[in-house]
């Protein structure tokens, strides 16, 4: 929470004109092209990482498919992640979001820019309309991002077990699979405190249609989360040196 105060504080003479422009698109979305949304977005994004004092120290952007639709996957480590992922993207992206957070205001702004999808975890059909929106959407050619944990891991750089139902929409898209590996992304917000800090992020090579045809989504899941996890234990066996 001290960090997000110290991002508003010093954005001050930003925040109004940031605020109404957001508020403006955010009501109208139609009215404003995905690019014009992307760049206001990316902007309070970098605004709000400069101001709190965070460097993200990104990697393997290259892995990125310059054309055509895809699903990023991360490790999920807080309110944090989304903000480190999207100053590193230079195409627009959304992404699929418990309906928890699709009414706190400000966010609620946010996620109608990007046009964010809510997901409701207690309603099994809602679920599979989510999951048949998103893979529609990326066939059109958008990327989204999933956090396939489901929730927040409360252990650092520690995953929990990948939800095999998170890779249905990868899997009816037949769209590349791009593993995000996450490192101290938690520090930003979870540590109650502004001393300046990094967060890494890795975007592993895409996983091709091709590669994971004819698996079962359980078993998806375990390969994307072995591939973040060897990827999070050789940045830190580095550091370690």
């Amino acid at each position: 929470m001290k960090r997000i105060i110290w991002m508003v504080l010093m954005n001050l003479w930003y925040v109004p004109y940031g605020l109404t422009r957001l508020i403006r698109m955010a009501a109208h979305p139609e009215r404003y092209s995905e690019e014009e949304r992307f760049t206001l977005i990316k902007q309070i994004d970098n605004r709000a990482i400069r101001g709190g004092r965070v460097v993200i120290d990104g990697h393997g952007m290259e892995n990125l498919p310059e054309k055509g639709g895809f699903i990023m996957y991360p490790n999920h480590q807080g309110m944090f992640d989304v903000l480190a992922i999207f100053q590193l993207m230079t195409r627009p992206m959304s992404v699929v979001l418990k309906k928890e957070l699709a009414e706190i205001p400000f966010l609620k702004q946010v996620f109608a820019c990007i046009g964010a999808i809510a997901l409701d975890r207690s309603d099994p059909r809602q679920g599979m309309k989510v999951i048949l929106q998103v893979a529609e959407e990326v066939e059109k050619g958008k990327i989204f991002l999933i956090f396939p944990e489901g929730t927040r891991s409360k252990n650092g750089n520690h995953l929990l077990d990948f939800k095999g139902g998170s890779f249905k929409s990868a899997t009816k898209a037949k769209c590349p699979i791009v593993p995000v590996a996450l490192l101290d992304s938690y520090k930003a917000f979870d540590t109650g405190s502004v001393a300046r800090q990094t967060v890494q992020v890795h975007f592993l090579e895409p996983i091709p249609y091709e590669e994971y045809q004819g698996m079962k989504t359980t078993e998806i899941a375990a390969m994307v989360k072995a591939r973040i996890e060897a990827k999070i234990a050789e940045c830190e066996s580095q550091e370690q040196q």
